[in-house]
């Protein structure tokens, strides 16, 4: 591991807008003793509609401005983001950099061998679909059976809005799903940040005989063995530091917020 840094240095986090904070809450509870900032690029999102070279000079301003706030490691919460601008922010940075991609693939894959289903069906954004990005992390980890995507980009803001167990939302899920018919099984790899919290409406559109995942516990795990390996594990027993920062402003009232933490959580407006 390289840079200035110490293990009192916090982690950074990045996302084009809110859903990011369900990949920091796992990671705050997978490392309690962390200090973490998060940048929800709120003024530029959605990615997910945008062209790589635009994602990928988006994503590079973001991870730029977390390394000069000291971050040690640098998570890209953002599954667009990870498809189309980790492996030049991973070639560019002097720091750790992780993605969702690769840690969802492996929690599907998990997922597949307890219990044995090999039908798997990725739900993401446009960019991330297009991309192929989970279709090629397959493919790395050997799974040779057919992954079917859908892009879903009306569930971002529906989430943002704080419609997790709503109606509206489950009828939005029932249409980006019917060209798969009524009786869904299989395994649902949730391939965008926001997803997660719509979870309880996925499980009342897809019935007992789905199973949902996402990476960010992998990710959490990963992350933790490497910053152990690299002996940058805050071991302090000072009072965690967790500092948010927004590309524009914020209603602190958005149920996005309350659903994730149990605090007021107040983001500094910064231009990037």
């Amino acid at each position: 591991m390289r840079g200035m840094v110490s293990s009192q240095s916090p982690i950074g986090v990045f996302d084009s807008g809110l859903g990011g904070l369900s990949v920091l809450k796992e990671l705050a509870l997978a490392m309690p003793e962390e200090n973490f900032i998060y940048l929800g690029d709120i003024a530029r999102l959605p990615y997910g509609t945008k062209s790589q070279s635009v994602v990928s000079k988006y994503s590079l301003s973001c991870a730029n401005f977390l390394v000069r706030q000291g971050a040690k490691a640098l998570v890209v919460a953002c599954n667009t983001a990870s498809a189309l601008a980790l492996p030049q922010l991973q070639k560019t940075l002097k720091i750790p950099v992780m993605g969702v991609i690769e840690p969802g693939v492996k929690a599907a894959l998990r997922l597949s061998g307890q219990t044995q289903e090999n039908q798997i069906l990725v739900l993401a954004t446009e960019g991330t679909v297009k991309s192929e990005a989970y279709l090629k992390e397959f493919k790395l980890q050997g799974f040779q059976e057919t992954i079917k995507q859908i892009p879903c980009p009306l569930l971002v803001p529906l989430a943002e809005e704080g419609w997790f167990d709503h109606s509206i939302t489950q009828e939005v899920i029932e249409t980006y799903l019917s060209p798969f018919g009524k009786t869904h099984r299989g395994i649902f790899l949730l391939g965008c940040t926001h997803y997660p919290l719509l979870e309880k409406s996925f499980k009342k559109v897809l019935g007992e005989k789905a199973f949902i995942t996402h990476g960010a516990r992998v990710l959490s795990q990963e992350l933790k063995d490497l910053l152990a390996k690299g002996n940058l594990l805050n071991k302090s027993r000072q009072p965690r530091n967790l500092t948010f920062y927004s590309t524009d402003h914020i209603r602190s009232s958005l149920p996005i917020l309350n659903a994730l933490f149990d605090r007021e959580i107040s983001f500094s407006v910064v231009d990037l």
